[in-house]
Protein backbone atom coordinates (compact mmCIF):
# COMPACT_ATOMS: atom_id res chain seq x y z
CA UNK A 1 0.00 0.00 0.00
CA UNK A 2 2.89 2.17 0.07
CA UNK A 3 3.22 2.91 -3.39
CA UNK A 4 -0.43 3.77 -3.72
CA UNK A 5 0.41 6.10 -0.32
CA UNK A 6 3.40 7.84 -2.70
CA UNK A 7 0.82 7.89 -5.75
CA UNK A 8 -1.28 9.99 -3.62
CA UNK A 9 1.19 11.75 -2.22
CA UNK A 10 3.03 12.61 -5.85
CA UNK A 11 -1.09 13.41 -6.77
CA UNK A 12 -0.79 11.03 -10.09
CA UNK A 13 -3.79 10.30 -11.08
CA UNK A 14 -5.20 6.91 -10.75
CA UNK A 15 -7.75 5.21 -12.64
CA UNK A 16 -9.29 1.36 -12.81
CA UNK A 17 -10.31 -0.67 -15.37
CA UNK A 18 -14.18 -1.53 -15.85
CA UNK A 19 -13.24 -4.95 -15.46
CA UNK A 20 -11.81 -4.87 -12.18
CA UNK A 21 -14.34 -1.93 -11.23
CA UNK A 22 -17.23 -4.18 -12.14
CA UNK A 23 -15.41 -7.58 -9.77
CA UNK A 24 -14.87 -4.26 -6.52
CA UNK A 25 -19.15 -3.55 -7.42
CA UNK A 26 -19.74 -7.26 -7.03
CA UNK A 27 -18.79 -7.45 -3.23
CA UNK A 28 -17.67 -8.32 -0.50
CA UNK A 29 -16.89 -4.79 -0.90
CA UNK A 30 -19.52 -3.02 1.19
CA UNK A 31 -20.94 0.58 -0.28
CA UNK A 32 -18.71 2.81 2.02
CA UNK A 33 -15.43 1.07 0.50
CA UNK A 34 -16.45 1.33 -3.13
CA UNK A 35 -17.29 5.26 -2.08
CA UNK A 36 -13.50 5.36 -1.05
CA UNK A 37 -12.33 4.03 -3.93
CA UNK A 38 -14.11 5.91 -6.07
CA UNK A 39 -12.68 8.68 -4.21
CA UNK A 40 -9.20 7.81 -4.81
CA UNK A 41 -9.53 7.11 -8.66
CA UNK A 42 -11.32 10.40 -9.08
CA UNK A 43 -14.22 8.45 -10.91
CA UNK A 44 -11.70 7.17 -13.78
CA UNK A 45 -13.51 4.11 -14.89
CA UNK A 46 -11.76 2.95 -18.33
CA UNK A 47 -14.24 1.16 -20.46
CA UNK A 48 -12.79 -2.22 -21.85
CA UNK A 49 -13.36 -1.78 -25.86
CA UNK A 50 -12.16 -4.17 -28.34
CA UNK A 51 -8.16 -3.71 -28.43
CA UNK A 52 -8.35 -4.92 -24.79
CA UNK A 53 -10.87 -7.83 -25.99
CA UNK A 54 -8.56 -8.84 -28.70
CA UNK A 55 -5.49 -8.13 -26.48
CA UNK A 56 -7.24 -10.09 -23.95
CA UNK A 57 -8.03 -13.14 -26.43
CA UNK A 58 -4.18 -13.53 -26.94
CA UNK A 59 -3.37 -13.51 -23.61
CA UNK A 60 -5.60 -16.03 -22.77
CA UNK A 61 -4.50 -18.12 -25.38
CA UNK A 62 -0.98 -17.77 -24.79
CA UNK A 63 -1.57 -18.85 -21.48
CA UNK A 64 -3.12 -22.11 -21.62
CA UNK A 65 -6.93 -20.85 -22.19
CA UNK A 66 -7.51 -21.54 -18.54
CA UNK A 67 -11.22 -20.36 -18.01
CA UNK A 68 -10.51 -19.41 -14.72
CA UNK A 69 -7.66 -16.56 -15.84
CA UNK A 70 -10.32 -15.11 -17.88
CA UNK A 71 -10.69 -12.10 -15.56
CA UNK A 72 -6.67 -11.82 -15.17
CA UNK A 73 -6.18 -11.22 -19.35
CA UNK A 74 -8.65 -9.10 -19.45
CA UNK A 75 -7.34 -7.10 -16.47
CA UNK A 76 -3.58 -7.08 -18.07
CA UNK A 77 -4.85 -6.59 -21.44
CA UNK A 78 -6.47 -2.83 -20.30
CA UNK A 79 -3.48 -2.18 -18.73
CA UNK A 80 -1.57 -3.06 -21.71
CA UNK A 81 -3.29 -1.39 -24.16
CA UNK A 82 -4.14 1.41 -22.19
CA UNK A 83 -0.04 1.86 -21.35
CA UNK A 84 -0.63 1.84 -17.65
CA UNK A 85 1.05 0.25 -14.72
CA UNK A 86 -0.89 -2.07 -13.23
CA UNK A 87 -0.88 -2.24 -9.38
CA UNK A 88 -1.75 -5.51 -7.44
CA UNK A 89 -1.22 -7.85 -4.67
CA UNK A 90 -1.50 -10.80 -6.85
CA UNK A 91 2.11 -11.06 -8.67
CA UNK A 92 1.46 -14.62 -9.42
CA UNK A 93 -1.08 -14.77 -11.91
CA UNK A 94 -0.11 -11.56 -13.32
CA UNK A 95 3.60 -11.87 -13.27
CA UNK A 96 3.25 -13.89 -16.21
CA UNK A 97 2.05 -11.19 -18.33
CA UNK A 98 5.51 -9.11 -17.75
CA UNK A 99 6.65 -9.98 -21.52
CA UNK A 100 3.74 -9.34 -23.33
CA UNK A 101 4.03 -5.60 -21.74
CA UNK A 102 2.95 -5.80 -18.43
CA UNK A 103 3.55 -2.56 -16.05
CA UNK A 104 3.55 -4.67 -13.26
CA UNK A 105 4.00 -2.79 -9.55
CA UNK A 106 3.74 -5.04 -6.37
CA UNK A 107 1.50 -3.90 -3.91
Amino acid sequence: MRAVEHWLDDREPLGVSAVPWFEFSCGPLDAEAIELIDQVISGRVVAFNAAHAERAAQLFNSAGRQRAGRWVCMIAAAAIESGARLATRNRADFGRFKAAGLDLVAI
